[in-house]
């Protein structure tokens, strides 16, 4: 305990000089001061508006409405002239659009505690004890330094804790212990996956369509309420782009489309992590006044964030500060600073909240003073802050867990959970198949805009089938022609089917946007793959079509329609068939290398057992005859389109005899003797 006053001492005096009054420099920023001799008053702020201290309170029904029936809650007071309310608000134009009131939740949790096995080095308490609550039209923020719990904690307050994560203690939704159905709530992750292709409005409307049930007409409504909420008006017809190729939007625009495909299902709650993640300062601001604006409306926001600048910070109406799992601080934004004053570490003038709260939790700050314990700069020492962070962090959680901010959050959690208000309800989804139905046309329409899913493999099969074509042209249609007409369908099939490994990263791509749609129970895995596939069977009849055109008459196949007819469709199964293969794969391994490897080698192993290079009767029985040869579709394909050029032909063999079509493939390819053998293929 004395090691702790001495240090707390030391810092004090480290940052009396930079916060004593003879020291502030009038300037126009908004500091942050601690009275002298007034360690339990609130903290006060040059350059801004007073403001009366008021507690939080919620009014209780006594008949069956909301547990939280109004917002008593004031406005918290805001470092900014944008929230400080001292600036009136201008009115509206006529004709303004006014957002939708939302009905917001309550969330409170107490005792919550969250271990991961093998999370942490010496513990598996990733969140330990942490109580807090957040109230409908506010925004509640979880802060703290690189893994100190923040996602975890606001994971489990969603109900998305993975598989191998234990939660113990009481998370209360509107004063009932329940999770939170289908469409009460949204859930936006650190990173999400755009479509580049879509404009912003189009992709926000297939977003409605995936989760909504109810008619198309109907969904238009919640589109521009979502594209109002998040202020995209602007960038509504816009794609959202993000290409090498396409420059679509800026990172702050992109990361507030995330957002408001959550919001197309009017949630009552909003878990966001990381909403200002890989945002500059000014995309920072505009991000948090519009969820601010988006508060307004009653909605519950609950969210992470690592720091944030001056303004930024004074836009939050209460903080819950983490460090390596403990709470150190839960309260009104301003109410943490007079905590860390009254700990002893008042925040410096011009010095931002969250650098400084971060700045004395933060361990990896200990490794870089252990670095440059020795340098000094023009001003004296690198660093104001001297003491050691454990001893800090060890302080801040002794003081909170004494103070009346502690026992206030206790009182405040007892009212949310004294009495159950109405429970959420979920608002349905949309059937499976309509889902399906809006998968197929959403990929084709970004199939139809992307040239790299088929309109470059499309060129890729035309240039493959020219090639094969001229090498294998003016074969003619004698006896001796044969191995050779053998060898050219058999090199064509492989071939081809090889060229569809060229659409591994396509859809990859599509498989992380599946990832982040099913996440948030958007879309399924069977109703993803039937999409996908059901999608690509026009662009896979196109490239049939003007592949086997090519390859059949620089060949110089049998002159007939139906035959090219059969050809044509012989090619379009066996490339079906592929991209399935292909679909699955990805889907498995969702990682480019493994997926290429993989599908390289099935196609060799069914390349090595489709009759060419040893005739099927020939080959081992155990394992390449049965079950390998039956399994490669190459033997299907290839076998089809010899019987389709072969069966019903005879060759002369001299000037008497002749023999017929399926004789001669004898002793070059091993198929059926059934003159109805044409129909053998995969359909």
């Amino acid at each position: 305990m004395e090691e702790i006053h001495s240090q707390s001492d030391h810092y004090r005096s480290s940052s009396s000089s930079a916060s004593s009054p003879a020291s502030r420099v009038p300037s126009s920023n908004f500091f942050y001061l601690r009275k002298p001799g007034a360690l339990r008053q609130p903290i006060s702020f040059e350059d801004s508006p007073d403001w009366d201290d008021t507690d939080i309170e919620v009014k209780v029904e006594e008949g069956g409405g909301d547990s939280i029936n109004a917002a008593t809650t004031p406005a918290s007071p805001s470092l900014s002239k944008i929230n400080s309310g001292s600036l009136p608000s201008p009115p509206l134009p006529e004709g303004a659009v006014v957002a939708r009131k939302i009905s917001g939740a309550s969330v409170a949790w107490k005792d919550l505690t969250i271990t991961i096995k093998g999370k942490r080095k010496y513990s598996d308490k990733v969140v330990k004890s942490s109580n807090g609550y957040a109230l409908p039209g506010t925004m509640t923020v979880i802060m703290g330094p690189a893994r100190s719990g923040k996602s975890t904690l606001l994971r489990a307050l969603a109900g998305r804790l993975p598989d191998s994560a234990r939660m113990y203690g009481e998370v209360h939704i509107n004063g009932v212990k329940s999770h939170m159905p289908y469409g009460s709530y949204g859930f936006v992750d650190r990173e999400t996956t755009l479509i580049g292709s879509l404009t912003v409005r189009e992709f926000l409307y297939y977003s409605a369509l995936l989760q909504l049930p109810g008619f198309f007409f109907q969904k238009r409504s919640v589109v521009e309420d979502a594209i109002l909420s998040m202020s995209l008006g602007d960038y509504a017809n816009k794609l959202i782009g993000g290409h090498c190729y396409m420059k679509g939007l800026p990172t702050g625009e992109r990361r507030r489309v995330s957002i408001a495909r959550e919001l197309v299902m009017r949630p009552h709650v909003v878990f966001i992590d990381e909403p200002l993640y890989h945002l500059d300062s000014v995309s920072a601001l505009l991000m948090m006044v519009t969820l601010k604006k988006l508060a307004s409306t009653g909605c519950t926001l609950i969210f992470t964030i690592y720091q944030s600048s001056t303004e930024v910070f004074g836009l939050f109406d209460r903080i819950c500060l983490l460090s390596n799992g403990n709470t150190l601080f839960f309260g009104e934004t301003l109410a943490c600073l007079q905590h860390f004053s009254n700990a002893g570490f008042p925040c410096p003038i011009m010095q931002s909240p969250s650098d400084h709260f971060l700045r004395a939790i933060n361990t990896d700050f200990d490794r870089i003073i252990a670095m440059c314990k020795n340098w000094q700069d023009d001003n004296g020492e690198l660093s104001s802050v001297n003491m050691d962070t454990a001893v800090a962090i060890r302080t801040l959680e002794a003081t909170y867990k004494s103070s009346a901010d502690a026992a206030a959050v206790e009182t405040m959690i007892l009212k949310l959970t004294e009495k159950e208000g109405p429970s959420l309800k979920s608002k349905g989804k949309a059937g499976s198949a309509t889902r399906v139905a809006v998968l197929t046309w959403r990929s084709l329409l970004i199939m139809s805009r992307e040239w790299k899913y088929y309109w470059l493999r499309l060129i890729l099969y035309m240039l493959l089938a020219l090639c094969i074509g001229t090498v294998f042209s003016g074969l003619g249609h004698s006896l001796s022609s044969v191995g050779t007409r053998v060898a050219a369908i058999f090199v064509f099939i492989s071939f081809s089917s090889i060229l569809s490994i060229a659409g591994v990263p396509a859809q990859l791509k599509e498989i992380k946007i599946y990832a982040c749609e099913q996440s948030n129970w958007h879309s399924g895995t069977l109703v993803f793959l039937l999409g996908q596939l059901l999608s690509s069977i026009p662009f896979v009849f196109l490239i049939s079509i003007s592949s086997s055109l090519v390859f059949y008459f620089l060949v110089g196949l049998r002159d007939h329609f139906s035959l090219l007819m059969y050809f044509v469709l012989n090619f379009f199964a066996c490339l079906l068939v592929n991209e399935g293969l292909v679909l699955v794969i990805a889907s498995i391994c969702q990682d480019i290398f493994w997926s290429i490897l993989i599908l390289l080698n099935v196609h060799v192993i069914m390349m090595l057992s489709a009759g060419y290079f040893r005739i099927r009767s020939a080959l081992p029985k155990p394992v390449w005859m049965y079950p390998v040869s039956y399994i490669a579709f190459h033997t299907y394909a290839v076998q089809g389109l010899l019987e389709n050029e072969y069966i019903g032909t005879s060759f002369a063999v001299g000037q008497v005899r002749t023999i017929s079509g399926y004789q001669a493939l004898r002793n070059v390819y091993d198929i059926s003797q059934d003159s109805n053998a044409s129909c053998y293929c995969l359909f």
